[in-house]
């Protein structure tokens, strides 16, 4: 009995076997796209620099879009040129130039980003400005602030980053900044901490281009995209409400 039973199975066995091996095998997992290669004039725009004896590293090419490099954009404003437009709920900051134009950068924003709207102007700016943290935000995340509760000299490591415009307007400091980032991989998003960040590289272009006392206006979120389209046309729809982020920060990032 056992061995009709034994020599039953393995023909049975065989048969599975060669079932299997004919049954199609199951393609390999896709794998994932490269990133897209960066023109070398997008990587040129943001490569590796020496300022005032700080090294800024190349930016990361997989943070790198075309959507986040400064470029010159049409732009519809009767602001005179030279004027800045910062539009945080788009993440874009515009500097007007002549004959309908703007150079356009991409912005990371703090919940800071959100506190003030408006005109201002730049009475001064700083290269590579000191940092210090606020008693709030030591107070609630001691074992982050803790260590630098007295500052940090300018440098790489700086939250300021390389430079830093400071506004003000008629009742004084603002405590609004636009400023360099120790974290590049921010641009473009929302944050918790900060006001207006741009990739070192930009705020070094962007402070190059800028004069003590230029005007700056920072849109609401109802005005979102002025500028992008031509007057009587519609402003393209205002994006997410991001303004309700957990404010760490108070002055200065």
């Amino acid at each position: 009995m056992t061995r009709t039973r034994a020599g039953l199975a393995a023909p049975a066995l065989l048969v599975l076997l060669a079932l299997s091996a004919c049954a199609p095998a199951e393609p390999p997992a896709a794998a994932e796209p490269p990133p897209p290669a960066v023109r070398p004039e997008l990587a040129a725009l943001y490569g590796a620099t020496q300022d005032s004896g700080h090294h800024i590293p190349a930016v990361d090419p997989t943070l790198l879009t075309e959507d986040k490099a400064r470029q010159l954009v049409d732009y519809w404003t009767d602001e005179a040129p030279g004027t800045i437009i910062v539009d945080p709920h788009a993440r874009y900051l515009y500097q007007v130039q002549p004959d309908g134009k703007a150079m356009r950068y991409a912005v990371a924003v703090g919940a800071a980003g959100y506190g003030f709207t408006g005109e201002a102007h730049i009475p001064y700016q700083r290269d590579w400005p000191s940092w210090k943290p606020t008693d709030n935000m030591v107070a609630t995340q001691p074992e982050l602030y803790g260590p630098v509760e007295k500052g940090l000299e300018g440098g790489i490591d700086n939250p300021m980053g390389a430079r830093a415009l400071y506004l003000h307007n008629g009742q004084g400091d603002t405590y609004y900044r636009i400023h360099g980032t120790m974290d590049p991989a921010s641009i473009g998003q929302a944050t918790s901490a900060g006001c207006i960040r741009l990739f070192n590289q930009d705020i070094i272009h962007l402070a190059e281009q800028t004069d003590s006392m230029t005007k700056v206006i920072v849109l609401t979120r109802a005005e979102s995209g002025k500028g992008t389209v031509p007057p009587g046309q519609p402003l393209p729809p205002p994006p997410d409400d991001l303004a309700a982020i957990p404010d760490q920060t108070g002055e200065p990032t």
